[in-house]
């Protein structure tokens, strides 16, 4: 019998939470979320093109294996992305708008992001670029 309210709250959602953070928690997923949030609803996206970070510069096929074999599964799992390997795209999943709107916010608030947290995250430093001052 739980004790508290929190011992209350159904695991489900609280493995719910913790899947979208780790979604969200390593910088090619996040590009992956970003660039289909720019894009058309239907959209595919080209891999590891997609990706591709400035920041963190890899060999294409390096890229590749882990997002076949780490990153997109990860996506896919929670049903935020659909990917397939011939030819190698990803678009949105049943559940994309989850990632997204964590993404959205954390764009939309209007929060002077530290220069750190701007420098080592490209869809910070994007947004932090193209927002007006």
């Amino acid at each position: 019998m739980p004790t508290t309210p929190f011992e209350s709250q159904s695991e489900k959602g609280t493995e719910t939470w913790d899947q979208l953070y780790e979604a969200l928690a390593a910088e090619p997923r996040r590009l992956i979320v970003f660039s289909l949030m720019n894009e058309p609803a239907d959209e595919r996206l080209a891999l590891p093109d997609a990706a591709q970070s400035p920041n963190q510069p890899t060999d294409p096929e390096s890229l590749r294996l882990r997002l076949r074999h780490h990153h997109l599964p990860k996506l896919a799992d929670a049903g935020y992305v659909r990917w397939e390997s011939n030819p190698f795209c990803v678009e949105r999943g049943p559940h994309f708008e989850e990632p997204a709107l964590v993404l959205r916010k954390m764009t939309d608030c209007g929060v002077e992001y530290p220069d750190r947290l701007r420098e080592e995250c490209i869809v910070i430093g994007e947004i932090a670029e193209n927002t007006p001052d």
